[in-house]
């Protein structure tokens, strides 16, 4: 038998562990079965909820339309093992070893998908009534909140936030969200985009307050540093996340300028047998020409796919996608595709203060990124225009009378 041979036969009787049983780490075992994987796989994670899915926290859940967002997948029947409520601590990769708080876990193959966790906010540490939105766990605490009306204070106009703010104002609670930049979204979007979006909130009956930073907390009031004091009956913090990595401390696996897993084309670490995918993770984009780091529910469901079909080894599966996600709002559905950082021209089709608009993002001519605003047919194809690198015609691509794949060059 050939050395090749050997090697496409070897993979399917090797253990697999996946540490991280949120969408990334799911996908991962399912999309090894779905490949045809017939060696174990075993499932840790921390949590000891059956895996679920996480945007319904924000919208279903938060609001008591759902109990719950359990991903639909019999693991029993796939034959994944199932580890919850266990926690990781190390990693020990020259001895093929995974440290939990319940002892060892061997591995052959080793694929790192925990995911991001919340920045919290320092001033709010241990104060009574201060939230954060990750978890399930985390969803169910603030039901009441939004049951009962408080009066709301959201620390951060970002996405998560913007949503939070949604939901408690549709349950009919007073919010007021403050922001230490100028605008919302200040880290997401350029700031003529993002200035935009800040109408929405007044708009929804929010108050958004932005140049404000939070000097402290305290029980039942946000003290900014101008000395205005906000009355909160709860206090919700939606200032970033960043990747849960800092269990690999002393690991020897390469971490990045943000604590990231840093992974190569094919979500491969710089440890042997060890791979990263989702929010821990970030990997080179040929189509973009750098290092991308995506918090997005769509990347911890295409990336499992790479990871996958790599560990399998029959024919090396590079990771270069398009990266997508969207977010609903104050009655509006906003989508995203693409990484608008390098374009050399802004396009806007439609009146941006009216219900439904785009944004275009070109680079030497051709599509890079682009943000949908109610404009859901936009999105769609310019997901496949940017995957696709096709020349388009500015003056065509600015009619937002004209389907954006009659635009092109």
């Amino acid at each position: 038998m050939s050395e090749q041979t050997q090697e496409r036969q070897a993979p399917p009787h090797r253990r697999v562990v996946v540490a991280g049983a949120g969408m990334a780490g799911v996908q991962t075992a399912v999309a090894l079965r779905e490949q045809g994987f017939a060696g174990p796989v075993t499932l840790i994670g921390a949590e000891p909820h059956q895996p679920y899915d996480r945007p319904p926290l924000s919208k279903a859940v938060l609001l008591g339309k759902a109990e719950g967002s359990a991903f639909d997948v019999d693991f029993e029947a796939l034959g994944i093992e199932l580890r919850l409520g266990r926690e990781v601590l190390g990693v020990r990769v020259g001895d093929h070893e995974l440290d939990t708080a319940e002892g060892p876990v061997p591995y052959d193959v080793l694929v790192l998908a925990t995911g991001a966790e919340p920045v919290r906010l320092p001033q709010a540490q241990g104060v009574p009534g201060v939230h954060l939105l990750r978890t399930l766990d985390d969803a169910e605490r603030l039901r009441p909140v939004l049951v009962r009306q408080h009066d709301v204070v959201v620390v951060g106009a970002g996405w998560i936030g913007a949503e939070f703010a949604t939901a408690a104002r549709e349950a009919g609670c007073a919010v007021t969200v403050v922001e230490a930049a100028d605008r919302p979204l200040a880290g997401a979007l350029p700031a003529e985009v993002a200035a935009r979006m800040a109408s929405w909130y007044a708009d929804a009956g929010a108050v958004l307050r932005t140049h404000a930073r939070v000097s402290r907390v305290e029980p039942g009031e946000v003290v900014l540093d101008d000395g205005t004091r906000l009355t909160a009956g709860a206090v919700v913090v939606g200032i970033g996340a960043r990747p849960a990595t800092g269990w690999l401390a002393g690991s020897g696996i390469a971490l990045g300028t943000h604590g990231e897993v840093v992974a190569d084309d094919g979500l491969r670490t710089s440890a042997p047998d060890v791979y990263a995918v989702g929010d821990c993770a970030s990997f080179p984009s040929r189509r973009y020409g750098e290092r991308l780091l995506v918090h997005h529910w769509d990347n911890a469901l295409q990336g499992p796919r790479t990871v996958a079909a790599n560990i399998i080894g029959e024919e090396p599966a590079v990771y270069d996608p398009v990266p997508y996600f969207w977010s609903e709002q104050f009655g509006r559905f906003v989508q995203y595709a693409g990484h608008h950082a390098g374009a050399d021209t802004t396009l806007w089709r439609g009146d941006p203060s009216g219900p439904s608009w785009s944004v275009c993002w070109l680079r030497g001519g051709r599509l890079v990124a682009l943000l949908a605003v109610g404009r859901p047919r936009d999105l769609a194809q310019g997901r496949r225009l940017i995957e696709a690198g096709t020349p388009m015609n500015p003056d065509l691509l600015a009619d937002a009378s004209k389907p954006l794949k009659a635009a092109t060059a």
